[in-house]
């Protein structure tokens, strides 16, 4: 198991949050923690620390990614625990 952290910025999140919070609520056993952050302009950035396979961190990424508005970026530990 993988360590990683997802970073998602989410433009206009009124338009893509319910979307969002939906696929991080279908990986709820994964998800160690969250940290959402509102900014100005409608844009919030938001930090979620995931703890899993490989391809479930990968699969998470991907369907963040894939919601329109939002921008997505993972760095993931080398180290296995």
């Amino acid at each position: 198991m993988k360590i990683a952290v997802i970073s998602a910025i989410l433009e206009e999140p009124t338009k893509c949050n319910a979307k969002f919070n939906e696929v991080i609520g279908s990986f709820r056993g994964k998800i160690k923690g969250r940290m959402g952050i509102p900014l100005e302009e409608e844009i919030s950035v938001v930090s979620i620390v995931v703890v899993g396979e490989l391809n479930e961190i990968n699969s998470l990424t991907g369907k963040l990614g894939n919601i329109e508005g939002v921008t997505v970026k993972t760095a993931i530990a080398k180290k296995e625990v």
